[in-house]
């Protein structure tokens, strides 16, 4: 067991240990992965906190210590990430930026000249590979399974871009898409770092193409990273430029009705329930658009989940009343059979399982949370699992029902890429 588990197994979440420690939640969660170590007054409180003696929370610290450490024949030279897959990918993104950043400020009759030694229809063929992409990366049922290809796609991207072999802006776009494609691999992996590099390179990428909608679904990706974390102003924020940068866009596309939901959500996690609800009514326009309003790669908001986002936005607000209805129907009008994502699934599943923990009700958390396990580990999607530690920590004295304490050592026992 290790420190994490040990304060679950006492109902705790990171923020109610971080409130009696006096200390920021951030920092719980740096001595649970082992990045720093609790200071000798910090060690006293925590082991009252979680009652135990000096001796056994040296033995829960320990194997957090043991995970910070190089691996087994890591060179002390060698980066903490060397050969990571995500490193790697990581390398391809700031060569293309390198390279973009140059082309982005020639002049327009310099950058239509390098048009004249194009191959015939490459700008065009990226745009078709990406959208392939995306299109494979939604019916994945491991995200992290597309990664290759998006790395090999990412290569052959950069070439073009280091040659000139093509109009600026097509190409320009066709990076900033595929950043975003790739930092939803990341996501997925929680790997949030990674994520935040590439939505944010998308977006700069975007802005030199002059395409408003791609920067603007570059700016709600990188806000979901905040959400992620909690961090609701900052979400806010990002996504109140979201909105100004789609007002600009095309009227045509979604972009616009993306944020609002994504808004909504950021004022979910405020308490704000009136501009949640204003927010949400927005989203709803996306109803009057065409069915070419979604792209299906960078945008693919057509209104198809708007049933399961409402209903989160209402459990994350605690309008239970609200939420129970919404996402029961999310789940019978979206079936597994029918094609909805295992991630979008396991989410409302997710969410079902919060209402009974909310209500004190183990049968229904455990009824729900444990078909959202199945999923985690069919998909090995990170998103899932979060999901699901996150509604561990909000157990408190549930956790003392041996159906949901098993509930916890499944989600603890999940492994995720």
């Amino acid at each position: 067991m290790g420190l994490a588990e040990r304060r679950r197994t006492l109902g705790y979440s990171q923020e109610k240990m971080a409130q009696l420690l006096g200390v920021d939640r951030t920092t719980v969660g740096r001595w649970e992965s082992g990045r720093i170590a609790p200071q000798p007054p910090q060690r006293r409180a925590l082991a009252t906190a979680l009652d135990i003696s000096f001796h056994e929370l040296d033995a829960l610290l320990t194997p957090s210590r043991a995970a910070s450490e190089k691996r087994p024949g890591q060179q002390p030279s060698d980066p903490s990430n060397a050969g990571d897959p995500d490193e790697m990918i990581r390398r391809e993104f700031l060569r293309i930026l390198t390279v973009s950043g140059a082309l982005a400020p020639l002049p327009h009759a310099e950058a239509e000249a390098l048009t004249a030694g194009v191959r015939r229809g490459t700008p065009a063929d990226f745009a078709r590979m990406n959208s392939h992409l995306w299109q494979v990366y939604q019916l994945a049922r491991s995200k992290g399974s597309v990664y290759p290809v998006v790395r090999d796609q990412l290569a052959t991207l950069n070439e073009a871009l280091a040659n000139r072999r093509g109009n600026t802006r097509p190409l320009l776009s066709a990076a900033a898409d595929l950043f975003q494609l790739a930092g939803e691999v990341a996501f997925d992996a929680n790997r949030y770092a990674d994520a935040a590099a590439s939505y944010a390179l998308a977006a700069s990428i975007s802005k030199d193409a002059g395409a408003y909608d791609l920067w603007a679904c570059a700016l709600v990706r990188h806000a979901y990273v905040d959400l992620s974390e909690h961090r609701y102003r900052e979400a806010a924020q990002l996504l109140g430029a979201a909105e100004a940068l789609a007002g600009r866009g095309d009227k045509g596309l979604s972009t616009r009705c993306w944020v609002a939901s994504v808004q909504a959500e950021a004022y979910a996690g405020l308490g704000d329930l009136d501009a949640c609800e204003r927010a949400l009514g927005r989203a709803e326009e996306v109803r009057e658009l065409t069915p070419e309003s979604a792209n299906g790669g960078w945008l693919r908001f057509d209104g198809s989940r708007l049933a399961e986002e409402r209903g989160a936005r209402y459990v994350r607000l605690g309008r239970l009343d609200l939420a129970e209805g919404t996402l029961r129907e999310a789940l019978q009008h979206a079936p597994l059979a029918s094609g909805q994502s295992l991630r979008r699934r396991g989410a409302v599943l997710t969410d079902l399982a919060a209402i009974g923990v909310q209500r004190r009700d183990p049968e229904q958390a455990v009824t729900y949370g444990r078909e959202a396990v199945e999923l985690a580990r069919a998909s090995s999607s990170g998103y899932i699992a979060r999901r699901l530690r996150d509604l561990c920590d909000e157990f408190g004295p549930l956790s003392r029902d041996h159906r949901v304490a098993e509930l916890g050592a499944e989600v603890a026992a999940l492994r995720t890429p």
